[in-house]
């Protein structure tokens, strides 16, 4: 990404300052601040189907008990635009292993995209900040997980709190690949929107994520990659870390994550879960793992930012599932085909090949494989 560094600089400083005039919050007991979050939802979300009770559930903070007592406790947060629902799947993988998992959800999300206009990082920051506390007063050892932006909202935190005993990273944004997303702070206030709302064309949202976010939700995520970046350089991570990316991500620069957890990741216990091309850094070092992200025999042409995290079996995002996404960069006339429920292939967003038809991909068939080497990580 070739800038300026000025504007990285006065945002580091800015947010160093912010996070010096936060105290740290009270107490907040999670099924208080689960009640509160559903009461927020109800009252202000644009339900996207007749079921609101099973929209509430899917979008509002989750908790999943292991049977008997917990060996420790997962924090999940979520990525930009998204939900809860995002960790669905996982959070049940690592209960079933005797972990109490909890979700949380970002202001601003789990409503309506219109509710991120004026939403800040310090926000983000202390709902983590809260739920992290909170669960590590119920349990002996506590991980971080997180999703995109979420993945740098929990490094941060991490490098704050050395009680922290490790993190579960997927897709993390500690760098986008575009080259302009250092200017949302300085235009969201004249530009609003990136892509202007109900154009007509492109959808707000669907029952469990944005399809659209405000200029300033972009600002947001932009401030949280800038600490991510700035905590890496400040000295190196040593607790055992799982990451998983995608060689095609659409957001990231996974060259730029890949070289972090080579570099910056030094636990020998830590793993980096590699979808594509084997990177050249694989046969050097043991602890990348890579799988071909091309599976013609599952109409797969490329992963996605978002199917790593659920299982094909997932009730919405599965092959099956009831929410395909159609609005992923290709030509109208092929949307509209996948709307109608074609058979489609599957792809990371803006990818066409001639006489296919892409959809997101929203489920990883390594699934199992993958948490297995999750789960290993945690074991360190």
């Amino acid at each position: 990404m070739i800038h300026s560094h000025l504007p990285i600089v006065l945002c580091a400083l800015a947010l160093q300052a912010c996070a010096s005039r936060l105290d740290e919050p009270p107490a907040t007991g999670f099924d208080s601040y689960r009640q509160q979050t559903l009461q927020l939802i109800e009252n202000h979300r644009v339900f996207q189907t007749a079921d609101r009770t099973a929209e509430l559930n899917w979008n509002a903070p989750q908790q999943w008990r292991p049977n008997g007592t917990p060996k420790g406790g997962v924090l999940l947060v979520h990525g930009l635009g998204d939900s809860p629902w995002s960790f669905h799947d996982i959070g049940r993988t690592l209960a079933d292993q005797g972990y109490i998992v909890r979700t949380v959800l970002l202001p601003g999300h789990g409503t309506r995209p219109q509710d991120m206009l004026n939403v800040t990082l310090a926000q983000w920051q202390q709902v983590v900040r809260e739920q992290a506390a909170q669960l590590s007063r119920e349990v002996p050892k506590v991980y971080l997980g997180g999703f995109s932006t979420g993945a740098n909202l929990v490094l941060d935190y991490a490098y704050q709190h050395d009680d922290i005993a490790g993190l579960l990273l997927f897709s993390p944004a500690f760098r986008s690949d575009s080259a302009y997303v250092w200017v949302t702070p300085w235009i969201s206030w004249v530009r609003p929107w990136l892509a202007e709302p109900d154009d007509g064309v492109r959808p707000m949202q669907t029952p469990v994520r944005y399809l659209n976010v405000p200029t300033n939700g972009f600002a947001q995520f932009h401030y949280s990659s800038v600490l991510a970046r700035q905590r890496l350089e400040q000295k190196p991570y040593g607790k055992p870390v799982f990451m998983v990316i995608t060689e095609h991500d659409s957001v990231l620069d996974t060259r730029y994550v890949l070289d972090s957890f080579n570099q910056r990741f030094t636990h020998p216990g830590s793993r980096l879960v590699w979808y594509g091309t084997s990177p050249q850094a694989a046969p050097q070092n043991p602890r990348v793992l890579a799988r071909n992200d091309y599976l013609p025999e599952l109409h797969i042409s490329q992963f996605s930012h978002m199917g790593l995290l659920f299982s094909p079996d997932n009730p919405l995002y599965g092959p099956q599932g009831s929410q395909r996404i159609c609005w992923n960069g290709q030509p109208l006339p092929d949307m509209a085909r996948c709307m109608a429920g074609e058979p489609v292939w599957y792809s990371d967003w803006g990818y066409q090949e001639p006489g296919k038809v892409h959809a997101r991909l929203t489920f990883n068939p390594y699934y199992q494989w993958q948490s297995q080497v999750m789960l290993n990580v945690l074991g360190q």
